[in-house]
Parts: C-alpha cells; sequence; structure tokens
C-alpha cells in the first residue's frame, strides 16, 4: 500500500480535493444529502472505520506530496493534522465517535452551508495546491 500512495499521491490529494468540492457544492445546494446520510450510518462501524482509515492514506499522501507543491508547509501541516485526527479517532473509540458525529451532526441547522462553503475552498485548495 505504501508503494501505491508512493506514486499516486498527487492524484489521491487531487480526487480528494475534488471530492471535497463536490460534497461542499452538495452541502450548499441541499444540504440534507449529506447529513442525512450522516445519519442514517452513525450506528455502522464502517463510518467510524472509515473516517480513521481516509484520514491515514490522505495525510501520509499530503506529506508525501508537500515537497511538490505549491504551498510545501501548509500541505505537511495538514497532512500531520490529518494522521492526528485519524489518531484521536481511533482511540476514541466508537461510543465517543458516535457521540461527536451526533454533536457535529446537531450543528447542521445553524452551520451546515457556511460549512458547504468552506468544504468547496478546501477542496479547491487542495487540487490548486498539487497542479
Amino acid at each position: 500500500m505504501y508503494i501505491l500512495i508512493y506514486y499516486l499521491h498527487n492524484s489521491i490529494i487531487i480526487l480528494f480535493g475534488a471530492a471535497t468540492l463536490v460534497a461542499g457544492i452538495i452541502i450548499v445546494v441541499n444540504p440534507e444529502t449529506v447529513f442525512g446520510l450522516l445519519r442514517r450510518n452513525l450506528e455502522s462501524v464502517s463510518l467510524h472505520i472509515l473516517a480513521v482509515v481516509v484520514r491515514i492514506v490522505i495525510g501520509v499522501a499530503l506529506m508525501m506530496a508537500a515537497a511538490e507543491s505549491k504551498y510545501p508547509t501548509v500541505i505537511l501541516i495538514l497532512g500531520w493534522v490529518s494522521i492526528a485526527a485519524a489518531t484521536v479517532l481511533a482511540i476514541m473509540g466508537r461510543n465517543n465517535f458516535r457521540r461527536l458525529i451526533t454533536w457535529a451532526l446537531g450543528l447542521t441547522d445553524t452551520f451546515g452551508r457556511s460549512g458547504g462553503f468552506f468544504a468547496i475552498l478546501f477542496g479547491g485548495f487542495l487540487i490548486y495546491a498539487l497542479i
């Protein structure tokens, strides 16, 4: 897996950036599409596992892509933050993860669309930084 990430790290980050950008657009247009999906899968252990694994893969890819990016320090820091977040999510356990997601979903009425807007900006930044 390490070799795959080594050769594909820019593609992984660009695809993740594009997915984040599209998710942000969907959240701005119809927030319940994304947030409803999270609510429906809240009890699924795979949501927790996916949250950890995606952060590890993205974190490693960001760290590997940092030197080739337009903003190496920012990309490297984002990689370390992603790895740290994966570690915290893995350590916190399933019940605390579920409580965290429930709490975050409780904020969607107030901050959902603005969060979508920031997702658009973040996804766009990742793509720009690596193209």
